[in-house]
């Protein structure tokens, strides 16, 4: 379960248990995302009670939770006296936690200010949807979950925006940004820049030169670095990523 607090369902027991990976110590397989291929599920001390259990060709996903996100109810876990959030890092891009913890900071820094009145933007879902992740739920943490707090269909991700890039430096003279790819980025296309400061703002490749000073007009290569044109100033580790296109 990604994002933060109270990851007490038993499901990440389950790699220790099957595999002897320990999802406490930054090994876990994932087993709660597998696909099982079962018609009814039982219990030890319950015979002949069965959970009807509903497959397709791919099997079933009986334990894939949705992931877990409790901004809206920061105030109260702070009353409840909790005072750190995990924010689940594992297996992650840069891009994730860079985005989650830039959403969290702004959040926490709200409700500290004024907890009664503390309310969650919606351009801070907005940028928790871009990241890589299951629908979200509050899971045990509000009530006791139904079915809806899992997706029996799949247990692939879903976001908004691919992470294409990141700014390794600026040279005010020359007016380049400079960069290192991290997914098939193109001159021209529509992009966003995530800054350390947790802004956005809109940017699009032009002018772009390859380390070599050579023209190119795509970037396909891994981690390959290049320059483009920028009247501002870029700030190093900014996240070059773009919108995904739904067809």
């Amino acid at each position: 379960m990604a994002q933060c607090v109270f990851p007490y369902s038993g499901r990440c027991l389950l790699s220790a248990y099957l595999t002897g990976r320990d999802g406490n110590r930054g090994a876990c397989t994932q087993a709660c995302r597998w696909e099982y291929n079962m018609y009814k599920l039982g219990e030890q001390k319950r015979p002949g009670e069965y959970f009807d259990l509903e497959e397709d060709e791919r099997g079933t996903y009986v334990m894939n939770s949705k992931d877990l996100c409790l901004i809206e109810y920061l105030p109260e876990l702070m009353r409840a006296g909790v005072c750190s959030l995990k924010i689940e890092g594992r297996m992650k891009s840069v891009h994730y936690v860079a985005t989650v913890v830039s959403v969290y900071r702004k959040a926490i820094d709200q409700c500290w200010a004024d907890m009664e009145h503390y309310s969650v933007p919606e351009a801070w879902i907005t940028e928790l949807n871009k990241v890589s992740h299951r629908q979200y739920t509050t899971g045990f943490a509000v009530a006791k979950p139904d079915r809806n707090a899992q997706v029996y269909t799949s247990s692939k991700y879903e976001q908004t925006h691919d992470f294409v890039g990141i700014v390794t430096g600026y040279d005010a003279e020359k007016k380049r940004a400079y960069f290192e790819q991290r997914n098939n980025v193109k001159a021209g296309e529509p992009l966003e820049l995530l800054m350390p400061d947790g802004s956005t703002m809109p940017f699009v490749l032009t002018e772009m030169l390859d380390e070599a000073g050579t023209p190119i007009d795509c970037a396909p290569h891994a981690q390959q670095k290049f320059s483009a044109a920028s009247d501002k100033p870029l700030l190093q580790f900014s996240l070059l990523r773009r919108k995904v296109v739904k067809e």
